[in-house]
């Protein structure tokens, strides 16, 4: 037993909690990775775009991997606004107003949203208006995207951002160590804590992501069958 379990006879309990939270936020992680290139996909596949897949990485740490991630949310919010002005340009001002109006049919716009693919494109699939629709008139990229995107800013830049993803294989104390570099009872639960806060915000916001993502995908799944 380490002296400073002897000393603070709780740190063994708090260990647990950090290797817990920290393979938490990582499964988080890992899903928002799944999530990010099942909507890169789809964007690919129907409107044109060419988002580049992306990949956890094994040997870098949590900050580098939120990155990683933020980048291509950048990405996809570039094209969906893209889309957008594409949108804008090709329509009438009225017909533009009534992909916003909530008042209008969800059919009419998909066909004013499809026709515009198909000049945009040349030749488009017949989900296209539908995957269009449901970025603009959905909250996934105004907010959603945006809220996730500011959370994995906020856990990179904080004590978590250093620590390599793969740690959990490097045993107990060297977690610590990276860590906290020491593995005295008050930096402990400062940790605990900071993972805790952190992660109940990331999990709650990535939910919602990888909601939203469903509704389109699976509705471009029915599509196809």
């Amino acid at each position: 037993m380490a002296l400073s379990d002897l000393l603070y006879p709780d740190n063994p309990k708090r260990r647990q909690e950090l290797i817990h939270l920290h393979q938490e936020l990582l499964d988080c992680m890992s899903t928002n990775f799944r999530a990010t290139n099942e909507l890169a996909g789809v964007l690919n596949e129907h409107l044109g775009c060419t988002i580049t897949r992306i990949q956890m990485r094994e040997h870098s740490t949590v900050k580098e991997n939120c990155d990683i991630i933020i980048q291509a949310m950048s990405e996809i919010q570039h094209q969906v606004q893209k889309i957008d002005s594409d949108m804008k340009e090709k329509l009438e001002p009225v017909l533009y107003q009534k992909l916003y109006d909530i008042k209008e049919p969800e059919l009419e716009k998909i066909a004013i949203a499809h026709k515009v693919f198909s000049i945009v494109l040349g030749e488009a699939t017949s989900t296209a208006g539908m995957v269009a629709i449901k970025l603009l008139s959905s909250n996934l990229i105004t907010l959603t995207v945006s809220k996730l995107v500011s959370l994995l800013a906020q856990i990179g830049a904080s004590v978590l951002g250093g620590i390599s993803i793969t740690i959990l294989g490097l045993g107990i104390e060297m977690i610590l160590h990276a860590i906290l570099g020491a593995v005295e009872r008050n930096q402990l639960l400062a940790a605990v804590r900071s993972y805790e806060k952190h992660l109940a915000e990331f999990k709650a916001a990535s939910e919602k992501y990888q909601c939203a993502i469903r509704e389109v995908t699976s509705l471009v799944r029915q599509q196809v069958q």
